[in-house]
C-alpha cells in the first residue's frame, strides 16, 4: 500500500544511512491468518408449537437419531373433534360440488334405446320439461288373463307359451307375475291377470297383441304387448342444451349422458359449490396440520446434546422456555466461520486448504478446506468483511463453541530471486547502485541520491519479509535500503514523501 504523505522538503542526496546487498533466492509463502469458533456442521433448536401434555420422549441425551425420527408425542384429544369435524364438511362439501356439476347433464335413470328427442341443440328448456324417451325393448311383456282356479297354481318364473296374432309363432316367456285373484271368493268365478316377459329380438312392438298358454292353460283374452320399461326423461335444471350426447336409436346404459344444459345459474350454481368445497378442504388442511404438531419428528440426523422436556410435562403458552424442547448437532462434520477483510479475499478460493489450531488442544494441526466465500459482505468503519466457511472432516478432539485459528497458504513460489520487502519504493522501484548492470533501466523521472538510481521492477508473492522479484533487477544488481523499518520514507521531487508498507 502506497500513501502519498506531503511533507517538508527534503534534499534526495541526504545523507541516509543504507544497506547495501545483492538479491538473493529462496522460498517465499503468503499465508492468511484468521480466527473463529468452531461449530457443529448443523444444529437445531426443536419447539413445540402447541400445548399440552408430553406422551412420550423416547431418547436421551448424548443419543444418536436420524432425521424423521420421531422425538416427541403430545396429547392432542382436545383437537382431533377438530379434525374429523374438518373431514365431514369436505365429504359433504363434495357432493355438493359433485351434484351441482352434474346438474348439467341429464341422465337416464334405466338402460335402453333412445326413441326419441324432444329439444335439439340450442333449444331452451325449463326444469321438469321432457326432453327424450328412452325404452328398454329388449323384453317386451304381456298382461293375459286367465281362469283364477287354474291361474292360482302358476309361479312366478314359470314357462309360458306366447302367440302373437301376425306370425301365429311361439314364443317361449316366463311368468313374471300373476295377480288378481281373491282366494276367500269363488274361484271359478274370478280371473287373474298374469303378466309373461318374452325376449325381444327385435320383431316385437306395442302395436303387436298376443295370447298366451301356461301349462295347457289358455289365457282368455289377447293384449298389446307393453315395453318392460320406458323412461320419459326431463331436465331437471332451466337452461340452453349444448349438446346431445347420443343419436336417436341408440343403446344406453343407466346413467349414462343423453344431453348436457347450460346457462348462468347452473355456472353460478357450480361455482359456489366450488367454492365451499375449496373452503373445506382448506380447513380440514389446517386442522391437519395442527394436529401433525403433535407428532415432533428430528428435523436433522446428528447427536442429542440438550434436553429440556421429558414424558410427562405440561407445555404450557406462558412457558416460553418449555416450547424448547432438545438441542440437536450433526456432528458428521465441524465448520468454522472467517471473516475475511477485502483485500484479502481475492486471494482465496473455494477448495482450499486450511490448517487449523486449537488452544484446547495443544500441539494438534488439522485440516480443513474453504467450502463456501459468500459474497454478501459487511461493511463497518470503512471496510468491508466476506465470510468464508471452513469444512472440518477429520475433527480428532475439536468440538463445537472452540476458538480456533486457520491458516491458509494463498500463494508460494521456491527458489525465487527475492529482496526485502523494505527495498521496495512505491511499491515498483528498487534503488540500486550506478554500477550495478540493470542501472541503465533506471527511470529518468525519478530523482535518486548521489551514487543511486531508481529502477522499475515487477513483483510478485510476498511474505512478511521478502518480496519476488519476476524482473527488473538481478542477482548481480547491489539494492540499497533502510533496514531500520519495512516502512521506509522515499521522497519526490516535490518534496513529499511515500511509505512502503
Amino acid at each position: 500500500v502506497a500513501v502519498i504523505v506531503p511533507r517538508k522538503s527534503r534534499s534526495a542526496s541526504a545523507d541516509l544511512a543504507y544497506t547495501q546487498e545483492k538479491l538473493g533466492r529462496r522460498d517465499i509463502v503468503n499465508v492468511y491468518d484468521g480466527s473463529g469458533t468452531i461449530n457443529a456442521a448443523d444444529s437445531y433448536t426443536v419447539k413445540s408449537l402447541v400445548t399440552g401434555t408430553v406422551l412420550t420422549a423416547d431418547f436421551e441425551l448424548g443419543d444418536t437419531i436420524q432425521k424423521g425420527d420421531v422425538l416427541y408425542v403430545i396429547d392432542s384429544s382436545d383437537v382431533e373433534g377438530d379434525l374429523e369435524s374438518a373431514q365431514l364438511s369436505v365429504s359433504q362439501a363434495q357432493r355438493s360440488y359433485d351434484d351441482a356439476a352434474d346438474a348439467r347433464n341429464v341422465r337416464t335413470k334405466i338402460g335402453g334405446e333412445v326413441s326419441s328427442f324432444a329439444v335439439a341443440a340450442g333449444d331452451a328448456v325449463q326444469a321438469g320439461q321432457t326432453v327424450a324417451t328412452v325404452r328398454d325393448t329388449s323384453v317386451m311383456l304381456l298382461a293375459v288373463d286367465f281362469p283364477a282356479a287354474e291361474a292360482q297354481s302358476f309361479a312366478v318364473g314359470q314357462a309360458a307359451q306366447v302367440m302373437p296374432d301376425t306370425t301365429f309363432e311361439v314364443l317361449n316367456g316366463t311368468i313374471r307375475s300373476v295377480s288378481g285373484a281373491d282366494p276367500s271368493g269363488d274361484a271359478s268365478l274370478m280371473t287373474c291377470t298374469v303378466t309373461i316377459a318374452v325376449p325381444n329380438a327385435g320383431s316385437l312392438t306395442t302395436a303387436q297383441a298376443a295370447v298366451a298358454q301356461v301349462n295347457g292353460v289358455s289365457s282368455l283374452n289377447s293384449a298389446h304387448f307393453t315395453y318392460q320399461r320406458e323412461e320419459t326423461v326431463v331436465a331437471a335444471a332451466s337452461g340452453t342444451v349444448s349438446e346431445l350426447c347420443v343419436k336417436e336409436g341408440s343403446t344406453v346404459r343407466q346413467d349414462d349422458v343423453i344431453l348436457r344444459i347450460t346457462g348462468k345459474d347452473l355456472d353460478k350454481q357450480a361455482q359456489n359449490a366450488a367454492d365451499n368445497l375449496r373452503s373445506a378442504e382448506l380447513r380440514m388442511s389446517s386442522a391437519e396440520r395442527n394436529i401433525s404438531h403433535y407428532t415432533i419428528d428430528a428435523p436433522i440426523s446428528g447427536t442429542i446434546v440438550d434436553k429440556k422436556v421429558k414424558a410427562g410435562d405440561k407445555l404450557s403458552a406462558n412457558d416460553t422456555a418449555m416450547q424448547n424442547l432438545c438441542t440437536i448437532y450433526d456432528m458428521s462434520y465441524l465448520e468454522m466461520k472467517l471473516n475475511v477483510d477485502e483485500l484479502k479475499i481475492r486471494s482465496l478460493e473455494v477448495g482450499q486448504e486450511v490448517e487449523i489450531t486449537a488452544d484446547a488442544v495443544p500441539g494438534e494441526t488439522y485440516k480443513g478446506v474453504i467450502s463456501s466465500i459468500l459474497v454478501a459482505g459487511t461493511t463497518a468503519n470503512g471496510s468491508t468483511s466476506y465470510p468464508v466457511t471452513v469444512r472440518i472432516d477429520d475433527m480428532g478432539e475439536l468440538l463445537p463453541g472452540m476458538n480456533a485459528t486457520a491458516k491458509i497458504t494463498t500463494a508460494s513460489v521456491k527458489n525465487v530471486l527475492a529482496l526485502p520487502n523494505a527495498a521496495l519504493v512505491r511499491g515498483s522501484y528498487v534503488l540500486v547502485t550506478k554500477d550495478s548492470p540493470s542501472a541503465a533501466n533506471a527511470d529518468p523521472d525519478m530523482t535518486a541520491p548521489e551514487g543511486y538510481v531508481y529502477v522499475p521492477v515487477k513483483t510478485g508473492v510476498s511474505d512478511d519479509d521478502y518480496t519476488q522479484i519476476i524482473s527488473g533487477v538481478t542477482g548481480n544488481d547491489t539494492v540499497a535500503y533502510d533496514p531500520s523499518s519495512v516502512s521506509t520514507d522515499d521522497y519526490y521531487d516535490d518534496g513529499s514523501s511515500v511509505m512502503i508498507f
